[in-house]
C-alpha cells in the first residue's frame, strides 16, 4: 500500500492494542517518523486539565497558560516558544484554529472551544516536509477530526474545586442515510485566584454526516462563547514582599470577552484509482483582551504618578473564509506503484477592526492604533510518491504560496499594501520495512506568514513619528530530519526522530505595544524518543522524551540563547484499563528550564506535575471518575517571563522574573451515562 497524502486515511479499524496506543502503528503508511495519529479512545483515557491539553498528546508539545484559562494557551514545541500558536497550525472539524494578524499575537490559537468527548482522532505531523500543510505548519500540524457517530446519548456532570461545574449531553441519532450529531457544554470555573475567574463558557455543536472520511460528506457548526476574568503573571517581587499572595492579582479587571462560530463542509470520494477530497469552511470571531503586564511603567514615564496604570484592551472582530480541494491518482509507471497528488486551498480574512487600546478598569481612555485588515492567500501544491522496491519509496513535493495584505490603519502612515510568494520544495525517502522497522529521511522549506500590520508599518503607533522597520510577509524555514519507526518487541511501539529546523527571521509582531520587533536567524535541532508499550490486556505504558537546542545563529552582543526556547520535556504514563470495572491514568509531565534573556543569564525554573485519573464502571453505559490534578501539589510555575515592570509606589523600573502559578493540587469528580 502506498503511503500518498491520503494513504494514512485508508488505515483499517483498530486492534483493541491499538486503541490505546498514543500513536498508532504507521509502518508502511508514515513518510516521517514524527508524525502519527492518536485515537479519540486514547484521548478519552487520560486527565486533562483544560481543553487544549488535548495537544499534549503529540510527542514533545507542552500546553500551559500565562492568564486566565479563557484566553488561548501557550505551547511549546522542538525548542519553539510557540506563544499561542506561531509556527503550529491546529484544526478541527476541517476548520482552521490559526488567526493571522490577530490582536493578541499571530497565529493565536484558542482550543477553548473543543469538546474532547467529541474527538474520532488527532493526526499530527511535525517539520515543513508536507506539500499539502502550509502556514503556521514548519514546526507540526494537527488536524483534530470530530465523531460522525457516537455510542448512544452521552449525560456528562462534573463537579471539582473552586466552583468547578461542567455538563455536556450528546448524541448522533439517525437521520435519513446519515446521523446528526450534536453536543452543548455548559462550563463554569473561579480558580484557585484570589479574584475568582468567573470563566463561563457555553459551547455548542450540530453535524450532519454520511459515508466515512474517505467516502461520504459532513457539515459542521460550532458555537462558542466565553468570559472571565484573569489573574496573569506577577512580579515575582510582589509576591515575595507579601503585597499579593502566589495567587493574588496586581489588576483586578483584566480578563477576555470572546466568540467563535464556524461552518464547514468536508467531502470525499474514492474511485478505483484515485481519491477526492474537497472542503469549504467559514468562521465569525471576535476577542475583547485586557491586560496589564508592566502595572504601572509607562503611566510614571508619562506622567510622574500612576494614575492610569498600563493596562491595555487588544480587540478584534473576524469574518474569514476558505476552501481546500485535492485529487489523488493512483497508478503504475514502468512496473513501479505510484501517487499523484494534486491540491489547491485559498484563504480570505476580513478583520474589522483589529485594535490596541490604553484602559482603565476595562474603560479605554485612548486608542494606540486601530485598523481594517483584509488578507488574502492562494496556494497550490503537488506530490509524487513512487514504490521503487519492497524496501524503498520515495515522496517529492512542491508548494507554492501567494499572499496579499491590505491595511487600512488609523494613522495613515501605517496603511498600504503588501504581498509576497514563496516556493518551498519537500521530499521524503524511505526505507524498509525490515523486521518490522522503517527509516526516514526527511528535507523540506516550509514557512509562516507575519502580521500584515508590520508589513505595511512606517511610524510607531504610539507617538506617530518614530521610524519602524517592516517585514517581510512570508519567513522561510528549513527543516532535516532522520527517524526510525519498529516494533522491536510485541506490543512494543518506538519511534525516534533526529531533526533540525532552520528560520530566515524570527520576526514578530507584538501585539502589546503595536509595533513589529524584527530578530535574528535562528537555528534548533534535536532528537525525540516516543514508546509505547502494551504489556498485556489492561496495563500499558507509555513514555515521550524531547531533547532540543536552540541558538540564533547570527552572533550579537546581548547573546545567542533564544528565550522561551525549552531544552528538555518529557511526558510520561501509566494506563489501565478492563482491569474488571476499573480504569485508570496517571501522567507526569516534565517541562524543563528555558533561558529567559539571550546571554542565559536568567533561567526559568523546570517543573514537574502529576495527574492522576480513577474510574468506576457501574455498567457498560454508567462510570464515575476522579481526577487529581498536581497530585503531589508542587509549587511551581506554569510560566516564567523576564522583563521589566514598575509597581504603585516603585521609583523606577525593575527587571524581574513574572510568574503564572501552577495550579494547586484539585479534584474533580465526573459522573457519565450513555443511554
Amino acid at each position: 500500500m502506498l503511503a500518498g497524502p491520503l494513504a494514512a486515511e485508508e488505515i483499517a479499524t483498530l486492534s483493541a492494542v491499538e486503541v490505546r496506543a498514543r500513536v498508532e502503528n504507521l509502518e508502511g503508511l508514515a513518510v516521517s517518523g514524527s508524525e502519527g495519529v492518536v485515537s479519540g479512545q486514547r484521548l478519552a483515557a487520560v486527565p486533562l486539565q483544560r481543553p487544549a491539553e488535548a495537544l499534549e498528546m503529540v510527542p514533545g508539545l507542552i500546553v500551559t497558560q500565562h492568564a486566565g484559562d479563557g484566553k488561548a494557551n501557550q505551547y511549546f514545541l522542538r525548542g519553539f516558544n510557540l506563544d499561542h500558536g506561531t509556527d503550529f497550525a491546529t484544526w478541527v472539524a476541517g476548520v482552521p484554529v490559526n488567526m493571522p494578524t490577530h490582536a493578541h499575537g499571530q497565529g493565536y490559537t484558542d482550543l477553548n472551544f473543543l469538546i474532547p468527548e467529541l474527538v474520532d482522532r488527532i493526526r499530527f505531523r511535525k517539520g515543513p516536509y508536507f506539500a499539502d500543510e502550509g502556514d503556521f505548519s514548519s514546526v507540526g500540524v494537527a488536524r483534530i477530526d470530530y465523531l460522525r457517530r457516537m455510542d448512544g446519548t452521552l449525560a456528562l456532570l462534573t463537579a471539582g474545586q473552586n466552583g468547578y461545574a461542567r455538563a455536556l449531553l450528546a448524541g448522533s441519532p439517525e437521520v435519513g442515510a446519515g446521523n446528526l450529531l450534536y453536543a452543548l457544554e455548559v462550563f463554569h470555573n473561579d480558580g484557585p485566584w484570589e479574584v475568582p475567574e468567573d470563566y463561563r463558557k457555553l459551547n455548542g455543536v450540530l453535524r450532519y454526516s454520511q459515508g466515512t472520511r474517505e467516502d461520504g460528506f459532513a457539515l459542521t457548526g460550532m458555537a462558542y462563547r466565553g468570559k472571565w476574568t484573569s489573574t496573569d503573571q506577577v512580579a515575582r517581587r510582589a509576591i515575595d514582599s507579601g503585597l499579593v499572595g502566589r495567587y493574588g492579582s496586581l489588576d483586578d479587571t483584566t480578563g477576555g470577552d470572546t466568540f467563535r462560530y464556524s461552518l464547514s463542509a468536508e467531502w470525499a470520494r474514492r474511485g478505483e484509482n484515485s481519491q477526492t477530497t474537497a472542503s469549504a469552511w467559514w468562521l465569525r470571531s471576535g476577542l475583547d483582551l485586557w491586560s496589564n503586564f508592566q502595572y504601572c511603567l509607562n503611566d510614571y514615564a508619562a506622567t510622574g504618578a500612576c494614575d492610569t496604570g498600563d493596562q491595555f484592551k487588544q480587540g478584534e472582530r473576524r469574518q474569514a473564509g476558505g476552501f481546500s480541494a485535492a485529487q489523488t491518482f493512483f497508478d503504475r509507471w514502468g512496473g513501479f506503484e505510484v501517487a499523484n497528488a494534486f491540491g489547491v486551498d485559498g484563504r480570505v480574512d476580513r478583520i474589522d477592526p483589529v485594535g490596541l487600546y490604553n484602559t482603565v478598569r476595562r474603560a479605554t481612555w485612548n486608542t494606540v492604533r486601530e485598523d481594517r485588515v483584509t488578507q488574502r492567500s492562494l496556494s497550490l501544491w503537488a506530490q509524487n510518491e513512487t514504490r521503487w522496491s519492497e524496501w524503498f519509496r520515495s515522496q517529492v513535493g512542491v508548494r507554492g504560496d501567494a499572499y496579499d495584505f491590505t491595511v487600512d490603519a488609523s494613522l495613515d502612515a501605517n496603511s498600504g499594501k503588501a504581498s509576497d510568494q514563496m516556493v518551498t520544495p519537500k521530499l521524503a525517502l524511505i526505507f524498509g520495512p525490515w523486521r518490522r522497522t522503517e527509516f526516514y529521511l526527511n528535507y523540506g522549506q516550509g514557512f509562516h506568514s507575519n502580521d500584515a500590520r508590520g508589513t505595511t508599518i512606517r511610524v510607531d503607533p504610539t507617538d506617530g513619528t518614530t521610524p519602524v522597520s517592516q517585514v517581510s510577509p512570508l519567513v522561510r524555514t528549513t527543516g532535516y530530519e532522520a527517524g526510525l519507526r519498529s516494533e522491536p518487541l510485541p506490543g512494543w511501539q518506538t519511534t525516534l526522530a533526529l531533526w533540525q529546523l532552520e528560520s530566515d527571521s524570527e520576526l514578530l509582531f507584538v501585539g502589546d505595544a503595536g509595533t513589529t520587533e524584527p530578530s535574528r536567524p535562528s537555528r534548533r535541532y534535536g532528537v525525540e524518543w516516543t514508546n509505547f508499550y502494551a504489556a498485556n490486556s489492561w496495563l500499558a505504558f507509555d513514555a515521550d522524551l524531547a531533547w532540543s537546542h536552540a541558538r540564533f545563529s547570527e552572533s550579537a552582543p546581548e547573546g545567542d540563547y533564544i528565550p522561551g526556547a525549552v531544552v528538555t520535556t518529557a511526558n510520561i504514563g501509566v494506563t489501565v484499563d478492563q482491569l474488571g470495572p476499573w480504569f485508570g491514568a496517571l501522567r507526569l509531565r516534565y517541562f524543563g528550564p528555558r533561558p529567559l534573556v539571550e546571554d542565559n543569564s536568567v533561567r526559568s525554573q523546570g517543573s514537574a506535575l502529576t495527574n492522576l485519573r480513577v474510574g468506576y464502571r457501574f455498567d457498560p453505559r454508567t462510570q464515575i471518575a476522579l481526577e487529581v490534578f498536581n497530585l503531589f501539589d508542587q509549587q511551581v510555575n506554569d510560566i516564567e517571563y523576564w522583563y521589566d515592570s514598575q509597581l504603585a509606589g516603585e521609583a523606577s523600573a525593575v527587571f524581574d522574573r513574572h510568574v503564572h502559578p501552577a495550579e494547586p493540587r484539585t479534584f474533580r469528580l465526573t459522573l457519565s451515562h450513555r443511554f
